[in-house]
């Protein structure tokens, strides 16, 4: 390679290392929260659904299922996710993988709205929640 080429190659290989993308994993794991592993699944016509949810401080959401995975992340506030005998609490940052087809309810322990990103994985058409009777 002639001498005058290693700047501009130098610098080309800076620049990118310098603007270069990222990234960690916030979750990578088999089971939900609970410790349950997650069910195998196979779809004919797999759907993503992406929701945002706001849940007021001291709000207490009903108690409810989910019979698909799915997964979220905690924008902002805290908030406490209970089974009949285990419960979480997360905060703003944090990750969770929800429980699925086990009666759970969250409730907002906070003082801000908690709002949650959650990410569903069913077959086109599914109930994403069902609440209990």
């Amino acid at each position: 390679m002639k001498p005058r080429m290693l700047f501009p190659l130098s610098l080309v290989l800076t620049s990118v290392s310098l603007f270069a993308a990222s990234s960690h994993d916030l979750v990578k794991t088999t089971t939900s929260w609970d410790g349950q592993p997650l069910p195998s699944v196979q779809f004919n016509q797999p759907e993503i659904t992406i929701k945002e949810i706001t849940i007021e401080p001291g709000e207490k959401l009903p108690w409810h299922q989910h019979p698909v995975i799915n997964t979220g992340i905690l924008l902002t506030g805290q908030l406490t996710v209970h089974t009949q005998d285990k419960k979480i609490t997360i905060s703003a940052g944090d990750p969770l993988v929800e429980v699925m087809n086990t009666s759970h309810y969250g409730e907002n322990t906070g003082s801000e709205p908690a709002r949650v990103i959650v990410f569903y994985l069913a077959e086109k058409g599914s109930k994403l929640t069902v609440l209990d009777n």
